[in-house]
C-alpha cells in the first residue's frame, strides 16, 4: 500500500489539503495517510499526529518568542514522518514550518518524494529562497500562473494548478433562517484563523458592529470562525453584550451565509478569494504589532496586501492596514459602499475578471491530485 504524509501548518492549509486529498481518496482508495492537520483532514478520516494549534504562530516576534518550541515541533514532526516512511511528503503552505520539515526529511531519506502545494510568496520577499528549494523539493504546485517564472528560472519542476478555493462546489442548500431572519441583511466578518489574529481583530470588529447597530437595524453580522475559535468569538460577543451577531464554524453553513451576504469585512488572506468568488463586495483589514509591521515594511517589495490588488497593481478592494484598521475607518468604508451600489457592482466585475486569470482550466484539486498520482505510480 502506498503512503502519503500530509503536512500543514494552519487551518487554511488544512482546508486546501483536504480538497486535494478528498479527490485522491475517490480515485485511489488504497492509500494510507498520516498528517499534521486539523478538522478538515480529520473529517476525511486522517488523524493528525498532534494538534495543529501547537504550531500555528504568526508574526516575527511571536516566532522568536516561541523559537525553541517551534524547533522542537519541527524535529518531532520529522521523526513522525520518517517513522511513517511515506512515498510522498505532501506539504501545504506555511513554508517557514513545512519547508523546514521537508528539508530535514529529504536529508534523512532521499527516497521520499517531496511535493509542496502553495508556493512561498517569493514575489513578495526573499526571492533568493528559490535556489534553496531546488535541493529538497521534487515538485511545486502553483496557485498563480505568474509564479512559474520564478521556479522555471531555477529548473524546479512545477505545475500551475490554480486556486482550489475558486472551485464551484455544488452542495445541498441549507436553511439559515434559524441563524438570520429573512428580514435581515447579512454582513460576513472574517477575523482570521490564527489565535493571534483573532485577538487583535475581534475587539475592533465588535466596536465596528456597535457603530453599525446605532445606524442600521436591519443587518445581522456573522463571524466565520474555525471550530477552534468559535467558542472564543462567541464568548467575547456574549461578554460585550453586542446585538445582531452570530458566530458559525460549519463549512456548509458558512458558504450559504457568504453567498447570501451583501458585504464582507475580511482580514487579508486566501479567504478574500472565496469572498470574490461568491461575488460579494468587501474591504480588507489587517493589523500586527508595531515591531512586526516595521520589519515587514522593510522586507516586502509590493504595495498591497491582497492578491487581487497585487495582480492588478492597483487597489480594487480597499485595504485598511495597521493604523487605518480601526472601528471608525471600517465603519466609514462599509457605509460608503452600502450607499454606493454602483461601486459595489464595479468591484464585483473587476474581481471576477481577475479570478478568470487564476482559475485552472479544469479543477485545481483534480490537477494537484493528478501530480501526486504520477509520483505514486512512478
Amino acid at each position: 500500500m502506498k503512503k502519503i504524509f500530509i503536512l500543514t501548518g494552519e487551518p487554511s492549509g488544512d482546508k486546501l489539503a483536504s480538497k486535494v486529498i478528498s479527490k485522491l481518496q475517490k480515485n485511489n482508495p488504497n492509500i494510507e495517510y498520516s498528517c499534521v492537520g486539523g478538522t478538515h483532514l480529520n473529517s476525511l478520516g486522517i488523524k493528525s499526529v498532534f494538534d495543529l494549534k501547537e504550531i500555528t504562530y504568526i508574526g516575527f516576534t511571536s516566532v522568536f518568542l516561541n523559537i525553541f518550541k517551534i524547533k522542537n515541533k519541527i524535529n518531532k514532526t520529522v521523526e513522525e514522518i520518517i517513522k511513517f516512511n511515506p512515498d510522498i511528503l505532501f506539504s501545504v503552505d506555511s513554508p517557514d514550518f513545512t519547508l523546514r520539515v521537508a528539508e530535514k526529511v529529504k536529508k534523512l531519506n532521499n527516497k521520499i518524494k517531496t511535493v509542496h502545494y502553495v508556493a512561498p510568496q517569493v514575489w513578495v520577499w526573499r526571492e533568493g529562497r528559490v535556489k534553496k528549494f531546488k535541493k529538497f523539493l521534487d515538485h511545486i504546485l502553483l496557485l498563480f500562473d505568474f509564479e512559474k517564472k520564478y521556479f522555471d528560472k531555477e529548473n524546479i519542476p512545477n505545475t500551475f494548478v490554480g486556486h482550489p478555493l475558486l472551485e464551484q462546489e455544488i452542495k445541498n442548500k441549507i436553511d439559515i433562517s434559524n441563524i438570520v431572519s429573512s428580514d435581515k441583511k447579512i454582513i460576513s466578518l472574517f477575523c482570521g484563523s490564527r489565535l493571534s489574529e483573532v485577538n487583535l481583530l475581534l475587539p475592533i470588529l465588535i466596536d465596528f458592529i456597535k457603530m453599525m447597530n446605532a445606524k442600521f437595524d436591519n443587518i445581522t453580522f456573522v463571524f466565520h470562525a474555525t471550530d477552534e475559535n468559535k467558542k472564543l468569538i462567541s464568548g467575547k460577543i456574549k461578554y460585550t453584550n453586542v446585538k445582531n451577531v452570530e458566530a458559525i464554524s460549519d463549512e456548509n453553513i458558512k458558504k450559504q451565509i457568504l453567498d447570501n451576504s451583501i458585504f464582507a469585512v475580511s482580514k487579508s488572506g486566501t479567504v478574500s478569494l472565496e469572498i470574490c468568488n461568491a461575488k460579494v463586495p468587501s474591504i480588507i483589514i489587517y493589523k500586527m504589532n508595531f515591531l512586526n509591521f516595521l520589519i515587514v515594511k522593510m522586507l516586502v517589495k509590493i504595495k498591497y496586501a491582497n492578491i487581487i490588488n497585487i495582480i492588478n497593481n492597483k487597489e480594487i478592494i480597499p485595504e485598511l492596514i495597521q493604523n487605518e484598521c480601526n472601528a471608525k475607518e471600517i465603519y466609514n468604508s462599509v457605509v460608503y459602499f452600502l450607499k454606493n451600489q454602483e461601486l459595489m457592482k464595479k468591484q464585483i466585475i473587476e474581481c471576477e475578471e481577475t479570478l478568470t486569470k487564476i482559475r485552472s482550466k479544469t479543477s485545481s484539486s483534480d490537477e494537484a491530485s493528478a501530480v501526486l498520482t504520477k509520483f505514486l505510480i512512478g
